[in-house]
């Protein structure tokens, strides 16, 4: 078990978030990457432990066409900047990993300015791909080469070149040694050369224990990347997709198929096969603008913090906020922030509160980090699955639905009691099930309630899926709890028969059965799925609990 096998990751495009000028004039540094000091602890108290910040060394424009990867973008300030800032993270005790951005390089970095120079006497000639001395280009270099996307902006490195392989490596030693980071996110890596990423796992290997490599890839099958031998995760853009689009579509079968598709992929090992969730990301729309309904933003991260992988949040979205992908630019994806703004959102922000709870939730269980996976129930607008691991089955259910759903789901625990993580609500175990009422819109977390008591006060303390009664709620449903039969026993004074218990027993169950069909019919049509879900629970504390989710 590694620091990143039980890592939320927070994801800061720094440029951006610390109002960067677009364009760098390489002049005295501005120290701007003090700014986002104040940002740790948010980021702590919102229960993420890991930080993936990039692209931050010298560069031209928007990070990526690097000029001198051993040097702090000047807009951000310089080495002693950013040797501070992650000794201030790990003192929150938080990781720090960086943007390796090893594909390709600016035009102002200094093998490519030697080229320009010396033309065919250079000694780096060999150092990107297929330098043509009788071509050209729109820069009138009097030569032509290969780049990264079309953009002869963004130079391609010749990653099978030694001499740029032992370059690369002794940049990832020096990050190690001059800043203390904990991995490295390699940019575009589903282009890089494979023997390249194995040396770069060799020197991870040596740097420091658990170096973390971790790769941009789009599509394919991830496993070709993540293995032993080459990298520890990639990015999850197939479980992105689904996330979105299975909402908006409502169809959970898409993300369900997904996550088997990957599951299967990785062997069925979830401890083996940890690919990097998202929602969103610096090059991609805002969850909250790609979501056509935006109270699913509750069902979307509930799954992204349990399904299994790595999960991230991208700075910003926390709070909800929105952000369109232009044609010419990704500007509106990469907004300023500024603290002040946001210092109370603990607070006052629904978006902000939701996420705080899930990262707490996933720092109290293991079985979200390490469980095995297994699906409970898959509907087009209801799933459920659990995560289980050494004992600890956790139940995760979401709906994006309307309405409310009750699910009646099997749990692999020797626990009496389960509590919603999200909700604070408590149900019991009855023969090896739990029954359990998923809010419209809306997901939870069952976890089941153990003698530890911190786990216990913390799941009663950050309840963030409740209705405007939920005070009111105990009396109402003990109303609801008593009708004539409950006075038998006082009646008697006792019940000595097996038979006398049974009536007694099926009696109050008839009566709350009655109460929540009756509420129901007050509030719309009942159709007869819904009478035969609530005449099919015989569960006592199960139908208490779902009185009181009406109130």
């Amino acid at each position: 078990m590694a620091w990143y096998d039980e890592a939320v990751f927070y994801h800061i495009y720094p440029l951006g978030m610390a109002d960067a000028p677009k364009e760098n004039t390489y002049e005295e540094p501005v120290h701007r990457l003090n700014h986002l000091v104040p940002w740790i602890q948010h980021i702590k108290a919102i229960g993420c432990n890991a930080i993936y910040i990039g692209p931050l060394f010298e560069s031209v424009g928007h990070g990526y066409e690097t000029t001198d990867y051993k040097k702090l973008d000047s807009r951000l300030g310089d080495n002693e900047d950013l040797k501070n800032y992650v000794a201030k993270c790990h003192e929150a005790g938080i990781k720090v990993i960086f943007d390796g951005v090893f594909n390709h390089t600016g035009r102002d970095f200094f093998a490519f300015q030697d080229i320009k120079q010396n033309r065919e006497s250079s000694q780096y000639r060999d150092w990107y791909c297929n330098v043509n001395f009788g071509g050209n280009n729109e820069y009138n270099d009097g030569f032509s080469y290969d780049n990264w996307g079309g953009y002869n902006l963004l130079v391609k490195l010749n990653q099978r070149n030694p001499a740029v392989k032992d370059y690369i490596c002794d940049v990832i030693r020096f990050w190690v040694s001059e800043f203390d980071v904990d991995g490295i996110r390699l940019d575009a890596a589903d282009v890089l050369d494979f023997d390249f990423m194995k040396a770069l796992r060799g020197v991870a290997n040596e740097v420091k224990p658990d170096f973390w490599l971790m790769g941009e890839v789009i599509h394919g099958d991830y496993s070709r990347w993540v293995n032993e031998g080459t990298l520890h995760s990639v990015t999850n853009y197939q479980l992105h997709k689904a996330l979105y689009s299975g909402h908006n579509d409502h169809n959970y079968f898409e993300i369900a198929h997904t996550v088997k598709r990957l599951y299967d992929m990785g062997g069925s090992n979830p401890n083996g096969f940890k690919l990097y969730n998202f929602v969103d990301n610096h090059d991609v729309e805002r969850i909250h603008t790609k979501l056509t309904n935006k109270a699913h933003y509750t069902p979307v991260h509930v799954l992204l913090y349990t399904l299994p992988g790595i999960p991230s949040v991208y700075y910003g979205s926390e709070f909800g906020i929105e952000g369109r992908k232009e044609k010419f630019s990704d500007a509106s994806l990469r907004p300023a922030m500024s603290y002040e703004d946001y210092k109370d959102a603990m607070q006052n922000n629904p978006c902000t509160k939701l996420t705080a709870a899930l990262g707490k939730t996933r720092q109290h269980s293991k079985a979200l980090c390490y469980g095995d996976y297994k699906e409970l129930l898959l509907r087009n607008r209801q799933y459920a699955f659990s995560r289980t691991f050494d004992g600890e089955c956790a139940v995760v259910t979401v709906n994006n639905d309307d309405s409310d759903y009750t699910m009646t789901l099997p749990v692999n625990s020797s626990c009496a009691e389960y509590i919603g993580a999200l909700s604070g609500q408590r149900v019991s175990v009855v023969n090896g099930t739990i029954c359990v009422n998923v809010k419209t819109n809306s997901g939870d977390i069952w976890l089941p309630l153990t003698d530890d008591e911190q786990l216990q006060k913390a799941m009663e303390e950050q309840p963030v899926i409740v209705n405007d009664a939920q005070t009111d709620a105990s009396d109402t449903a003990s109303s609801f709890a008593k009708p004539e039969c409950e006075s038998a026993p006082n009646d008697t004074n006792d019940i000595s028969e097996p038979s006398d218990k049974e009536a007694f027993q099926k009696g109050k169950i008839a009566g709350l059965q009655e109460a929540i069909l009756a509420i129901m019919e007050k509030k719309g049509t009942v159709t007869e799925q819904m009478r035969r879900d609530v005449l099919n629970n015989v569960h006592h504390d199960s139908l208490v609990n779902w009185v009181k989710s009406f109130y």
